[in-house]
Parts: structure tokens; C-alpha cells; sequence
């Protein structure tokens, strides 16, 4: 798939770029032949592959959820930095 010009201006405009006529060019080059592999990794059939959120192996299991206690008031307060009527005090976020 090859991009035009005025495709790549518009794509530099989005990305508020200011390029030159060599840069043009040559981005259009390059933007073309990624666009070009894209569309050969979509002619692939991936069908018989199960999804995957990462091909890395979990190095860090997560425990299993189960409820518990909830730790007293005083003990979650005990390091704040501030606290007003048993709560954490912040500063205003409105003005």
C-alpha cells in the first residue's frame, strides 16, 4: 500500500510535524513498506491460535481473592499525613 503525499502531510499535520520535502518522501517510503507488512501479517490464518495476553510465562503469580479483616481505623491512619474525623485529609481539588 503505498501513501500518497498529501496522506503523509496529513498524517505530519495530526502529529503537528512541519517536515520537509526530503522528510516526506522519505516518510512516505518507510510508512508505505510498515503498511505493506501489515497487510501481509493479516493474510495470515491465525485461526488455530489461541489468544494470548503475553507469550512471556508469569513470573509472578497472582494469590487467590478471598476476604478477610479489615484493618482498625487507627492502624490505617496511623501514617497519614493528615486526618480530620477519622478520614484522610487531601487538599482541595476545587477551587
Amino acid at each position: 500500500m503505498s501513501l500518497t503525499i498529501e496522506e503523509v502531510e496529513h498524517i505530519a499535520s495530526l502529529a503537528r510535524l512541519k517536515l520537509s520535502d526530503e522528510e516526506k518522501m522519505k516518510y512516505r517510503q518507510q510508512l508505505s513498506s510498515i503498511l505493506d507488512y501489515i497487510a501481509m501479517l493479516g493474510e495470515l490464518d491465525t485461526s488455530t491460535i489461541p489468544p494470548t495476553s503475553s507469550v512471556l510465562p508469569s513470573l509472578c503469580p497472582l494469590r487467590e481473592d478471598l476476604p478477610g479483616s479489615p484493618l482498625p481505623t487507627t492502624e490505617l491512619l496511623r501514617n497519614a499525613p493528615e486526618t480530620e474525623q477519622s478520614q484522610f485529609r487531601v487538599p482541595p481539588v476545587f477551587e
